[in-house]
């Protein structure tokens, strides 16, 4: 019989702390949230493995260790709003929610959105909100101390570091190779934006998000 907290243990233990994710909030927010509760039906049982859960539509629930760098990172604190970009199954939002005061969640597709609106709400994870809408028609400004880019942009678009407060912090991923750059964005001033090379991982691109250009013979 599969042991879910066995392995929701050892998911912590042997991948998500073995990248160097030592924050305990974040350790605690991964341990509290029932990760296969999220999961799609069939799923469940690699809920915790370590690797990408197909989630269609090309889309996937991130490595348990990779969400566990993003938290960290942003190192999100208790009376902040936070915006996650790209759905998915809801878990990684859920997970955002246990260490803000709210987050506000988009994506393009709308049976996520519905999915995980009902798992949210399941799983008590209240200070989360749902919504279908494109990223790529973001236009906040100065709305949010948090934003998590889950989908990754061939070029860097700079509307994401703009919808910060100063202050606020971004991830996102960027390139077109398999292998992409994590970044961290903070805003340290009113037109003033720090960038700093993370880690390096794989991720699919925000639908709708440009490309490089090509070239011009």
């Amino acid at each position: 019989m599969f042991d879910v907290q066995f392995a929701r243990r050892q998911m912590i233990e042997q991948q998500v702390r073995a990248w160097d994710v030592l924050d305990l909030r974040v350790l605690e927010a991964l341990q509290q949230v029932p990760r296969e509760e999220f999961a799609p039906p069939g799923y469940r049982e690699i809920a915790f493995a370590d690797t990408n859960v197909p989630l269609g539509r090309g889309q996937w629930m991130l490595a348990p260790k990779v969400e566990g760098r993003i938290l960290q990172a942003l190192d999100i604190q208790p009376g902040e709003d936070a915006l996650e970009i790209g759905t998915g199954s809801g878990f990684f939002a859920a997970c955002i929610g246990r260490l803000a005061h709210s987050v506000r969640t988009i994506d393009i597709f709308p049976d996520f959105v519905a999915a995980a609106t009902a798992a949210l709400s399941r799983n008590g994870a209240h200070n989360v909100t749902a919504a279908t809408a494109d990223a790529m028609q973001f236009a906040g400004r100065d709305a949010y101390d948090v934003i998590a880019v889950t989908g990754s942009l061939p070029v860097y678009d700079a509307r994401f570091e703009r919808g910060l407060k100063v202050g606020g912090r971004l991830f996102v991923t960027v390139g077109t190779g398999p292998v992409l750059e994590a970044r961290r964005v903070t805003r340290t001033g009113p037109d003033e934006w720090l960038q700093e090379s993370l880690f390096e991982t794989g991720m699919p691109p925000l639908i709708n998000a440009s490309g490089p250009p090509g070239f011009v013979f």
